[in-house]
């Protein structure tokens, strides 16, 4: 066998990650114009006017180097969240991030642990280190928080070969999310030789009162980590920033194997930008809740079930018409999110959109069902 039958053989055995169906590609195929995406849990405000404005300036010297250090906007991430600069680990996209924990941790030999029905990228870069995944039995669908972390399942999971275990709060596909008391009480358990890895992309949608800050943690757990973006509330999908935030002594592990100039300079830029708009921060939260409790009604008053969820997003059961109405909420130009290559083959994941695109999605899903 050659090196590269050899690389072949563990490439192949890797599953890659699924994106949303882009807007052109579904208005190329249909001949259509004006289709909306309710599948990637975008902001649908887009960003905030900030961002916009400091973009333009900022692609004046696109022929430079990135700040390889992100030292501004780690200074401003720091004061932020009342932390030290030396705690945060800059990503392109907390996928990156993921990545760079998985590549300090996980070998072959190594186990990572995480709930079934969690981020898919956990199992990507766990299999692409050549570390074994030990996916624990989620709660089931009868339960207080149906199809969440079973945590008593993931310690049951944990072994001497553990190096790393993920826990999404909230977690995606399924939105659900662990409390503080639960949660701290999870960590407590575990054998410092462990990276806790808690991923809260969708941290500043959540307004409940017994949800977590872990970064509060810290100090405590010198083996957590916390990841969050400027994806999802702040609405830079597109220029990719993500962190970590960890102790010092771990945040210099990653910057070993972080890959140089891994921040684009116009993310870098608007990611500063985003952190001083608050009000945009904070009306994206209200239209979110309005948005969410708005699926809610519709869904409960037409006996369709759902997992609730404390993210942007409600992952709906349509039963054995998923993928009939998926496909057809396609040819209406509408781009829902299907979630069976997470097991969930029954249900599909619908972003929370503006008022509008929310009334568009009513009317198709009642002409199709």
């Amino acid at each position: 066998m050659t090196i590269i039958d050899s690389a072949l053989v563990q490439i192949k055995q890797l599953h890659p990650y699924s994106p949303g169906k882009p807007i052109e590609e579904l208005e190329r195929e249909l001949g259509i114009s004006n289709a909306i995406k309710l599948a990637s849990n975008e902001n649908p405000l887009g960003c905030s006017p900030l961002v916009r404005d400091v973009l333009q300036q900022a692609g004046e010297h696109i022929e430079l180097y990135p700040d390889a250090n992100a030292y501004y906007l780690k200074q401003r991430l720091a004061q932020k969240l009342g932390i030290d600069e030396n705690q945060i680990t800059i990503g392109n996209g907390s996928n990156d991030v993921l990545d760079l924990i998985a590549r300090s941790f996980l070998e072959t030999g190594a186990e990572a642990v995480f709930s079934q029905y969690s981020f898919m990228v956990y199992a990507m870069v766990t299999q692409a280190c050549g570390a074994t995944a030990k996916v624990a039995a989620a709660l089931g669908p009868d339960r207080e928080s149906p199809y969440g972390h079973d945590l008593e399942a993931m310690a049951d999971s944990i072994s001497d070969k553990t190096r790393v275990v993920f826990i999404a709060n909230p977690n995606n596909p399924t939105g659900t999310w662990l409390s503080r008391d639960r949660l701290r009480a999870f960590i407590e358990q575990l054998p410092e030789n462990i990276a806790i890895v808690i991923d809260e992309a969708y941290f500043e949608y959540v307004d409940l009162e017994p949800y977590p800050d872990t970064l509060q943690w810290l100090d405590q757990f010198p083996n957590l980590i916390v990841t969050r973006t400027f994806s999802k509330i702040y609405g830079l999908a597109g220029l990719r920033v993500g962190y970590a935030v960890s102790s010092p002594e771990l945040c210099d592990l990653f910057n070993r194997v972080r890959q140089p100039f891994n921040g684009n300079s116009l993310g870098l830029a608007a990611a500063q930008a985003a952190l001083e708009d608050d009000a945009f921060v904070e009306q994206s939260r209200l239209v979110n809740a309005r948005g969410l409790e708005s699926m809610q009604r519709w869904f409960d008053a037409r006996g369709i079930s759902y997992i609730p969820s404390a993210g942007n997003f409600l992952t709906v059961c349509f039963g054995d018409s998923s993928q009939r109405v998926y496909q057809e909420l396609l040819q209406r130009g509408i781009i829902v999110r299907p979630v069976a290559n997470y097991g969930l083959h029954e249900h599909l994941r619908i972003s929370v959109g503006t008022e509008p695109q929310l009334q568009q999605m009513y009317q198709a899903l009642g002409d199709i069902l």
